[in-house]
């Protein structure tokens, strides 16, 4: 039969030639899209990254017919404890901590007192019933697919004096104490964090829905980020574009429209809540992880004030932490020398940059690719969030491993946890502590 004719091996050889200098030329294109380097013609970089989304593609498609599974189960940390203490001490702080918890196949969120790290109380709201008030238009279409409460992540929760809890998965919700769904808000897609300013509003990253005139042309530019600020009832009262901010502001040029779907990707907000010499109460700063920049901005006078970059790369979360420096999550995702993930303080009056405790943290094999985050404390210590493997480390001011907690189910098995935060505020401690303690929920 003609199809098991003999073939040359040197046709064979010139074929495998071939594809090895194929895999190489796509692995260079993609690359250089990757690392937002420009240098390959575009209609090669455009249609490349069309075809290496094929197998995320085909894997949404899959889940959405066949699977509504949970997170995955963490491996890195599998032969830790669940909680370590190392160092005797007492902190007078509140821990607000979302996690997956595997045995119970859903996510959770757990107040914890720092002082004997129990468990003072707990949310865990009915996820099924949240959704069936979602008007299911285009951009929500997937909620009951990808946010089920088998799959569901509280993110960032934000807590109130009186027990009561904002957090976001798309759109932006509020429950009570007893986890009771008080408002949700869907006309928006909002992600990654949220942080209250001097008025007591609040800031979230967003997209803008429809797109600004300044990218509308851009078809290939999927999400437009904004930035957002809502009051506690969820009205929002304020919306900027964040390619606005940097245009008007002369930051962008047409490259950026050249660098993916998802050019700056903001993932965290932190508002200045008093004036100092090098910002005024009411700025923000601004993480713009696929750019690797801080953006100080004022949005009074549509100003950016400073435009930050240095030794950190595809970083998170921001902290201001005294009157002329902030902390920043450095996923420390370089090319070369990215082992760990570092915490990065930078000096505004000197505009130099330093690490805090960074041979603490590869030490203790420290990183997480992507989310993250770290709190440091007013005693100086040091909370890091490895969000990839479910894990949390304290340092005291000393650089010692206070404790660790690896998010353990009963089962021993590892989930998530998805952007945890630290309240030190005393008048606030007692009052939610007051509110947990007479309210009665009915489980």
């Amino acid at each position: 039969m003609t199809m098991f004719k003999k073939i040359e091996i040197w046709i064979v050889g010139l074929i495998v030639l071939f594809f090895i200098l194929i895999i190489i030329l796509v692995s260079g294109v993609l690359r250089d899209a990757y690392l937002g380097i420009n240098q390959t013609p575009i209609f090669l970089r455009k249609n490349l990254e069309i075809v290496a989304e094929i197998p995320k593609n085909i894997y949404h498609v899959t889940q959405f017919f066949f699977n509504r599974n949970a997170p995955p189960k963490l491996q890195k940390h599998k032969d830790k404890k669940r909680f370590q203490k190392y160092i005797p001490y007492k902190r007078n702080a509140l821990l607000v901590l979302p996690r997956y918890d595997h045995s119970i196949s859903r996510s959770v969120v757990d107040i914890v007192d720092l002082n004997d790290f129990k468990v003072i109380h707990t949310y865990r709201h009915d996820i099924a019933a949240m959704n069936d008030q979602i008007l299911i238009t285009k951009k929500f279409s997937d909620i009951h697919r990808d946010n089920n409460q088998t799959r569901f992540l509280y993110f960032h929760p934000l807590i109130f004096e009186d027990g009561s809890l904002i957090s976001i998965y798309g759109p932006l919700y509020k429950i009570d104490l007893c986890s009771n769904l008080q408002w949700i808000k869907y006309e928006k897609k909002f992600h990654h964090s949220l942080t209250i300013d001097h008025d007591g509003n609040i800031w979230i990253p967003g997209y803008m829905d429809p797109k600004s005139k300044y990218i509308e042309k851009h078809l290939n530019i999927q999400n437009e980020d904004s930035i957002i600020k809502i009051n506690t009832e969820g009205k929002i009262l304020y919306e900027k574009s964040v390619f606005e901010i940097l245009i008007k502001n002369k930051l962008l040029d047409d490259n950026i429209f050249k660098q993916g779907i998802d050019p700056l990707h903001l993932n965290s907000i932190e508002p200045a809540l008093s004036d100092t010499e090098y910002w005024k109460k009411g700025d923000v700063f601004l993480s713009l992880r696929n750019q690797s920049k801080i953006i100080h901005y004022r949005p009074g006078t549509d100003q950016v004030i400073s435009n930050i970059t240095g030794p950190f790369a595809q970083q998170h979360d921001i902290q201001i932490i005294s009157d002329q420096e902030i902390a920043i999550f450095n996923n420390n995702n370089f090319v070369v020398d990215n082992e760990y993930s570092q915490i990065i303080i930078y000096n505004f009056e000197t505009h130099k940059f330093r690490t805090l405790f960074n041979d603490q943290l590869g030490k203790n094999n420290f990183k997480t690719y992507t989310q993250g985050l770290s709190h440091i404390f007013k005693d100086n210590a040091l909370m890091v969030e490895e969000q990839e493997h479910g894990r949390i480390l304290l340092f005291n001011n000393e650089g010692e491993k206070e404790w660790e907690f690896v998010n353990k189910d009963k089962n021993g098995y590892i989930g998530e946890v998805s952007w945890s935060r630290v309240i030190e505020d005393e008048t606030f401690i007692k009052l939610f502590k007051s509110s947990v303690e007479s309210k009665k929920c009915i489980n």
